[in-house]
């Protein structure tokens, strides 16, 4: 029996290498019909970028879910607005924000404004635009993933050592 969870506990560990050590996605492309955002908070840094679009939020999630999807499907969470302070920018406006995440890898915040006041309406170049899309990519190296893995199989490993005397 013990040889059998030992070699469960082995393939588990070497599919997980493998999982860590896919390539990540690149940073997805904005969806047809958007204008990319050329604001200084949105040019910034190399990891954030937004754009103006029409398209309503359920159909932006399944665009960037294809789109960030690498062999496996990300995982989506859901956040509240105020969160867009501290996760995307502060000044950020916010109407929803998820992120796609890829457990124990990467991540994709998206962060969603539509206005609701007249006076906050999106016009640029000579068009009218529902929202303001801001996304801000996660990444990680092969290397800080492959020391998370190492730190939690000793740390595992170490507190079934332990409990096993009880």
């Amino acid at each position: 029996m013990k040889n059998i969870i030992t070699a469960f506990l082995v393939v588990l560990l070497l599919f997980t290498i493998y999982y860590l050590l896919l390539p990540s996605p690149v940073f997805p492309p904005f969806p047809p019909g958007s204008l990319t955002s050329t604001e200084p908070a949105d040019t910034e840094s190399i990891y954030r970028q937004a754009f103006f679009t029409d398209l309503d939020r359920i159909e932006l999630i399944s665009y960037f879910t294809s789109q960030f999807s690498s062999p496996v499907t990300p995982l989506r969470l859901n956040y509240p607005p105020e969160e867009a302070y501290s996760l995307i920018r502060d000044q950020t406006r916010s109407s929803w924000m998820e992120e796609l995440v890829h457990p124990w890898r990467d991540s994709l915040l998206i962060n969603g404004f539509y206005p609701t006041l007249p006076t906050e309406q999106i016009n640029r170049n000579g068009v009218h635009y529902q929202g303001k899309i801001t996304i801000r990519r996660l990444p990680s190296h092969a290397l800080t993933r492959l020391t998370v893995l190492a730190l939690t199989c000793i740390a595992g490993r170490l507190l079934v050592k332990e409990y096993a005397h009880l």
